[in-house]
């Protein structure tokens, strides 16, 4: 049995190092599950297409509106450089069409990327800036809304003196205009600013507060995360009954609306309930639940990931080949006007650049073919790895009981059959070949991981390019001969090494680089 509660504990608290910060987390989580649900190659073509159209009939603030549109689709896919690149472009337009409100929403949203880019200071300069434009018009909504962004900016700096101050700014704007959302929202902050510091009580208070709102609303989205937060405070308070009804009224709303990403998160908390009451076969039971869910969103997202980014590389390439039509119908009309002879120059120029055309689209489809040669090598050889390990941890396992037996005449044979597997567990012929390929695939990223750090060890590299292959724990584990407990110890290591703050998710940081 307390092998068992062993287990559960590390189970349970593993998922913590791959999340964002608790608040952040579960912003994320529901932004993530509302927008990311459509097919993402059909809706990012729809919305690159919408834009082609406004630029055609020279409408600069609905091509600025999709633009931004854009950008907010790939930031809920986590491909935060690229929708930074699209709200900078959204930005300018609006900027040259004097949309002054819209300009202002879209420098709230920039300041979140710089945030979620470990960028701060320019966080705070985008927030100021539409903050700026808000007081000018005196528009108290945007103005409550910037407080808010900012005051939560200062919290993930644990600078909480000043979080308090921007947050209740933002709530004495919303009363003035009487936003029940947006107080909501602002409660919700200061619970969260209170549950960070350990004063519960408070945190208590103003997530009922935030409940009482969302409820007045109907904003089902929104009390989710309440009754998440409330369940959080309830479990580090002891109060475990209290906090498992939270957490299923969280579980029932999220099968209401099908959230998946809080239905795994629901049946996690209340693993970790039944765990904290000592009832493992429950906690397991809703463990195994969390994990089936978390699997199949695991899947879907990939997918998407996937999609999304054939879709953005198939959209470069059109507007290259776009361009390089443009360009050649210009020259041509050029060389009409000059006459016959000019005209015969160009057709041979035309031909030349048709022809380099050619060659730059053949050597870019034979490159994009060994790219995924190389990524089937990568993820047939760290397969490969992974049963070979598999199989001798089995054959270990058999030895070691034979071992036990105590049977003289041959117990020193099996030991040494121990030794030689021990030793083919972290064959460096494997990783030296895995290493390739894996810089192939995923070329200078090594050369970026060592800005943070220059010091990283073998083992070290090798931990961080399975992170980046988005592997299992358990899987990177066998892998590299260990267990659980010390894949744990090595990864804060490594932490430690990148001088990542606390709170900042290790593999989050990787997948950025």
């Amino acid at each position: 049995m307390l092998l068992l509660r062993i287990v559960l504990t590390g189970l349970l608290l593993f998922p913590a190092a791959l999340r964002l910060p608790a608040q952040e987390e579960k912003t994320f989580i529901i932004h993530q599950s509302i927008q990311a649900r459509p097919s993402a190659d059909s809706s990012f073509l729809a919305l690159k297409d919408a834009y082609g159209k406004a630029m055609e009939k020279g409408d600069m603030t609905a091509a600025a509106l999709h633009l931004r549109q854009m950008g907010q689709f790939c930031y809920h896919l986590g491909h935060y450089p690229q929708a930074l690149d699209y709200h900078l472009q959204a930005g300018k337009l609006f900027k040259q069409q004097g949309k002054e409100m819209l300009l202002a929403e879209n420098l709230n949203d920039i300041g979140t990327l710089y945030y979620y880019n470990r960028q701060p200071s320019l966080a705070r300069e985008q927030y100021n800036e539409a903050f700026n434009i808000y007081n000018k018009a005196q528009q108290k909504n945007g103005i409550a809304f910037t407080y808010g962004k900012i005051g939560h900016l200062y919290e993930k700096q644990q600078l909480y003196d000043s979080a308090f101050y921007y947050q209740r700014l933002a709530l004495d704007q919303y009363h003035q205009i009487d936003n029940h959302t947006g107080m909501a929202k602002i409660y919700e902050n200061l619970g969260s600013i209170h549950e960070d510091q350990e004063q519960y009580d408070s945190a208590t208070l103003y997530f009922r507060e935030a409940l009482a709102l969302n409820q007045q609303n109907g904003d089902s989205i929104a009390c989710l995360e309440i009754y998440n937060n409330l369940g959080d405070v309830f479990r580090k308070t002891g109060r475990y009954q209290e906090g498992l009804q939270q957490t299923r009224n969280a579980l029932a709303l999220a099968l209401r609306v099908n959230e998946q990403y809080q239905i795994c998160s629901a049946y996690r908390d209340i693993a970790k309930s039944y765990n904290l009451m000592g009832n493992n076969d429950s906690a397991y039971h809703y463990l195994e639940l969390s994990r089936y869910h978390l699997l199949q969103i695991y899947s879907q997202e990939n997918g998407r990931q996937v999609a999304l980014l054939q879709t953005m590389y198939d959209i470069e390439k059109k507007n290259n080949e776009i361009a390089g039509l443009r360009n050649t119908r210009n020259i041509i009309g050029a060389i009409v006007i000059v006459g016959v002879l000019l005209v015969i120059m160009a057709m041979l120029i035309i031909s030349r650049q048709r022809l380099k055309i050619h060659n730059a689209a053949l050597a870019e489809f034979n490159l994009k073919q060994e790219l995924e040669l190389r990524s089937k090598e990568l993820s047939t050889h760290t397969l490969h790895i992974i049963q070979k390990n598999q199989l001798l941890e089995e054959l270990h396992q058999k030895l070691d009981d034979m071992v036990k037996e105590d049977r003289r005449d041959q117990k020193k044979q099996l030991k040494q059959l121990q030794s030689q597997i021990n030793q083919n567990f972290n064959h460096d012929q494997h990783w030296d070949e895995f290493r390739g390929i894996f810089e192939q695939v995923h070329q200078s990223f090594f050369d970026k991981l060592r800005e943070y750090c220059e010091n990283l060890t073998a083992n070290d590299l090798r931990l961080v390019a399975l992170l980046k292959m988005n592997l299992a724990s358990g899987d990177i584990a066998t892998l590299l001969g260990i267990s659980m407990d010390s894949l744990r110890v090595v990864r804060y290591r490594l932490r430690k090494k990148l001088n990542l703050p606390q709170g900042e998710s290790l593999s989050v940081f990787i997948q950025s680089l």
